[in-house]
């Protein structure tokens, strides 16, 4: 008997964290699909973050008839940077992408943010999108702008959006950053701490599809002080970068 040949891994992993969104991602879905058909070879990852719910059941029904759909389940509700962890280390590529259950991401930028980062080299970690037309409440809306001002003054990470959950990014290097709550709105100070450049794509922003939003967003700013103040530790405790000489002698 000879064994089957192995299966190749995906060009792209797609992660997405819902936590009761049963609304929404059976249309989130099908935008990612027609998103994905130019890519030769993707998979998603829905990580359901201990929805209370028929996120499961939705989720169950969508896997049937489709084989690069891949479902993480949560126990309980853990929060949106450790869902996006969970389905980054269950990834099969080595790049990821990721963008938020609640559909305000458009999946149609995905080709265009792998294609930014294949193009930008190894030596580029991270693609991150820019909303534009954003189509929160004002109040929202404020309280992303002064987050995202008093961040990008005191980590200096040239980015005018961490908060966009459309991220494409090198599987090995996310993994090896410092893990912590709200990891996923400060990638682009941490990436460029660990020697990794920065690439920016304007995205489209949409409304919710339905729904309201499961995870708070109080922790855009004042939640946040104390892993501003960690990551602004981080970035001055950095040491040189090791370059590795080639071997010459092999």
């Amino acid at each position: 008997m000879t064994d089957s040949p192995a299966v190749p891994p995906p060009i792209l992993s797609v992660v997405v964290p819902v936590r009761n969104e049963v609304g929404n991602v059976g249309p989130l879905l099908a935008d990612i699909e027609t998103a994905c058909a130019t890519i030769s070879g993707f998979e998603v990852i829905f990580v359901n973050d201990g929805s209370s719910d028929g996120t499961a059941q939705a989720l169950a029904g969508l896997i049937v008839s489709r084989p690069w759909l891949r479902v993480v389940t949560h126990a309980q509700s853990c929060g949106q940077s450790a869902a996006v962890r969970s389905g980054v280390r269950h990834a099969r590529s080595a790049i990821v992408a990721t963008l938020d259950g609640d559909g305000q991401n458009d999946p149609a930028f995905l080709p265009r943010m792998l294609e930014a980062l294949q193009q930008a080299g190894l030596q580029a970690g991270l693609v991150q999108g820019q909303r534009v037309g954003r189509k929160d409440t004002g109040f929202k809306k404020l309280q992303s702008r002064i987050a995202n001002g008093v961040r990008g003054r005191i980590l200096k990470d040239g980015t005018r959006d961490t908060g966009c959950g459309l991220k494409c990014f090198r599987r090995e290097a996310y993994l090896a950053l410092p893990y912590f709550d709200a990891l996923h709105r400060f990638m682009p100070a941490l990436m460029a701490r660990e020697g990794y450049g920065i690439v920016h794509v304007e995205v489209r922003d949409r409304p919710r599809l339905t729904g309201v939003s499961n995870y708070g967003f109080f922790d855009r700013l004042w939640v946040g002080i104390l892993d501003l103040a960690g990551v602004w530790w981080l970035i001055r405790r950095r040491k040189r970068i090791p370059q590795i000489v080639p071997d010459t002698q092999s």
